[in-house]
């Protein structure tokens, strides 16, 4: 699929497979291709069709100067009203699962049930300081090793970080250039906001996936996401950092495809 124009702007959009239709929302800085090593093939093969999308700010979608969290929730909004109008199952990871559940607040019509990972409600106090640390180097010149090694460590778990093949293989994607014409767009404003009491106006049925080891999106945090929102199930994964889907992919999978095909039984 090319790109289409949904909310003013041009989202680089992909479709796979066939059968009910499955969004899924990457995190900040992370294109929609992110999910078609593991979860999309996963997917497509239990009959679903697996929409991905490079978010406002990401190349080659429009890069505006800047970009809210507003804007990529009404994005996300005019997206699945430009496919077919939902209610989609709605899979989101990180800032994508920010949104997921902003968008099961606002439009929970369009969503007939949501996976969000590596999600928070509140910020904690390094979470706060982890995001104040990379708006004071954001466009500052730092030794793409440097870069690489910070990402790791703060992305991955530390089994993954003790094997060395696997520990390389990771720094080499971290140091290698961004792919895509133009540059991305400066972090999005209102993505920190406390949410976690207007989660409890959720009413759409929910998974909540925490990464045991993450550091950027505490288990702990999404164990709140979970308690806050009525109904929601919680599920943890073990060995597995924030990016949790690329280190355990069995194990998420299993967890996700058992929610996205269970049959519904109320909302």
């Amino acid at each position: 699929m090319p790109l289409i124009d949904v909310n003013g702007t041009r989202l680089n959009v992909q479709q796979t497979g066939a059968g009910p239709l499955v969004l899924m929302l990457a995190g900040t800085g992370a294109r929609g291709r992110t999910w078609h090593l593991y979860q999309v093939p996963a997917l497509v093969a239990a009959g679903y069709t697996v929409v991905t999308f490079d978010a406002r700010g990401i190349p080659p979608s429009d890069t505006p100067d800047l970009v809210t969290f507003a804007d990529l929730v009404a994005d996300t909004i005019a997206l699945i009203e430009h496919l077919d109008g939902g209610p989609v199952r709605l899979v989101g990871s990180s800032m994508g699962a920010r949104v997921a559940a902003e968008v099961c607040l606002r439009r929970p019509d369009l969503v007939d049930r949501a996976v969000l990972m590596a999600t928070f409600g509140r910020q904690g106090a390094f979470l706060a300081a982890m995001s104040e640390a990379e708006r004071a180097v954001a466009g500052t010149d730092i030794a793409p090793l440097y870069r690489a090694v910070v990402r790791a460590a703060f992305n991955l778990s530390p089994r993954t970080l003790a094997d060395d093949r696997l520990a390389q293989d990771w720094l080499d994607v971290f140091a290698a250039p961004l792919a895509g014409n133009g540059e991305e767009s400066r972090t999005e404003l209102g993505a920190e906001d406390d949410r976690l009491d207007d989660y409890g106006r959720i009413r759409t049925p929910c998974l909540v996936v925490g990464f045991a080891d993450d550091l950027v999106a505490p288990a702990p945090l999404g164990r709140e996401v979970a308690k806050a929102i009525p109904g929601a199930r919680y599920a943890e994964i073990p060995d597995a950092g924030h990016y949790g889907y690329l280190e355990q992919p069995e194990r998420l999978n299993a967890e996700l495809l058992q929610f996205i095909t269970a049959k519904e039984t109320s909302a």
